[in-house]
C-alpha cells in the first residue's frame, strides 16, 4: 500500500458553506465551514442521472480536515469510499463530509445555547446547499447519515429528529446509554479538578495556554466540558456540570438533562421516525473503553422494542477498542448505499 494519496476513480470536491445559522454563535467559532463532496465514477457521464447521498459526520474533536489524515498501512475514508464505488461493491452515491467542530471539541450535532445551532445547520443549510448544487435524489428514502463515536451519536439522533430528511443511518460506537459511557468519567474529573480548586474554567485557561493534551487530565476534562456545553448549557450559554466539581455529588436535575439526549431513551418518543428508516447499521468494539458496545446493544433493543423490524437493522459487535475502527466505515457505506439506491 502506497503511503500517499491515490488517484480517485470518482472526485472529491472542496467547498465552503457560509452559514447564517452559525453566524454570531456563542463560541465565536467560524460560520464559514468547509464541506467535502465526493461524486462517484461516471457522475459527469450521465448528466440526467440523480444519486442518493450519504452524509458523514466526525467524532469528538473532529473536523473535516481529519479525512485527509493517513494512518500507517491504512487509507483515509474518502479513498476507501472511492474504492467501494470503483469496484462496483455498492451502487453509486454522493458522499458529503460535514464540519461541525467547535472550540470545545464538538457540537454533538445538536442545537444548544452553549455552542450554536449545529443540528439546524446540517439539516436546514447543508442538505439544501448540496441538493441545490448536485444531482441528488431529494427524499429521505435516498439520504443517509453516518458517523463514529460522537458522529455515531449524531447519526442516531438526527434521523429521529428529522425523518423528513434522513431515511437511513450508520452508527459506529456511537455515544449511547449515558450512565455507562459518561457517568464513570465524572469521579475521574473530580480528581483532576483538585489541581484547579474545582474550577473547570481554570483548567480551560491552562489548556489554552500550552500545547494541547500534554497533561493527563486534558482529554477527560475536555470531554465533560464539551458534553456539558451541548447537553446542559443555560440559556445564556453557560455550561452546567452534572456533578459537583468538588464533592462529586451528582446534580440530578442537570444529569437528567443529559439523559434526555441519550439515544436509547430518545427512541420511544421517536418510534415512528425509527420505524420509517430503511436501514440502520449499528456496530461497536467489544473492548470499547466507554462501553459503547453495550450502548450499541441497548440502542438496538430499544429499536426492536419500538417496533423497528429486525431485518432493517444490521448489528455487529467485533473485537476492537474504541479507536482504529475506520476499516468499518466502507463496509457500512456499501450496505447503506444498497439500501438507499433507487
Amino acid at each position: 500500500m502506497l503511503p500517499w494519496s491515490i488517484e480517485f476513480a470518482g472526485r472529491l470536491e472542496e467547498h465552503v458553506v457560509s452559514s447564517e445559522l452559525l453566524r454570531g454563535n456563542p463560541l465565536n467559532d467560524p460560520h464559514d465551514r468547509p464541506v467535502l463532496v465526493y461524486v462517484p465514477p461516471g457522475y459527469d457521464d450521465e448528466p440526467d442521472r440523480r444519486y442518493p447521498t450519504v452524509y458523514v459526520i466526525t467524532g469528538f474533536t473532529g473536523h473535516v480536515g481529519i479525512w485527509r489524515n493517513r494512518m500507517p498501512y491504512r487509507q483515509p475514508f474518502p479513498e476507501t469510499a472511492d474504492a467501494v464505488f470503483a469496484s462496483g461493491e455498492a451502487p453509486p452515491a454522493i458522499v458529503v463530509f460535514v464540519d461541525a467542530w467547535t472550540a470545545h471539541g464538538g457540537s454533538q450535532f445538536v442545537d444548544s445555547p452553549g455552542t450554536g445551532r449545529y443540528h439546524s445547520y446540517i439539516c436546514d443549510e447543508v442538505v439544501p446547499w448540496v441538493d441545490a448544487r448536485y444531482r441528488t435524489l431529494d427524499a429521505p428514502a435516498h439520504r443517509a447519515i453516518s458517523g463514529k463515536s460522537s458522529g455515531g451519536y449524531g447519526a442516531m439522533i438526527t434521523p429521529m429528529l428529522r425523518p423528513d430528511l434522513f431515511g437511513a443511518l450508520a452508527t459506529h460506537a456511537g455515544d449511547a446509554l449515558f450512565e455507562y459511557c459518561y457517568l464513570p468519567e465524572f469521579p475521574k474529573c473530580v480528581r483532576h479538578l483538585r489541581k484547579y480548586d474545582g474550577d473547570i474554567w481554570r483548567w480551560w485557561a491552562d489548556f489554552n495556554s500550552r500545547a494541547s493534551f500534554t497533561k493527563p487530565e486534558d482529554m477527560e476534562l475536555l470531554n465533560v466540558l464539551g458534553m456539558a456545553v451541548c447537553y446542559s448549557a443555560r440559556e445564556d450559554g453557560t455550561p452546567e456540570l452534572p456533578f459537583d466539581p468538588v464533592t462529586g455529588v451528582l446534580r440530578q436535575d442537570v444529569w437528567d438533562r443529559w439523559l434526555a439526549w441519550d439515544p436509547v431513551r430518545m427512541v420511544p418518543a421517536h418510534a415512528d421516525a425509527m420505524r420509517g428508516q430503511r436501514a440502520i447499521w449499528i456496530d461497536g468494539g467489544t473492548r470499547d473503553e466507554w462501553f459503547l458496545d453495550v450502548g450499541a446493544d441497548a440502542f438496538r433493543q430499544a429499536l426492536l422494542d419500538a417496533g423497528v423490524k429486525e431485518d432493517v437493522i444490521r448489528f455487529e459487535l467485533f473485537d476492537a477498542g474504541h479507536g482504529g475502527i475506520d476499516y468499518r466505515y466502507p463496509l457500512a457505506l456499501a450496505w447503506l448505499c444498497r439500501a438507499i439506491a433507487p
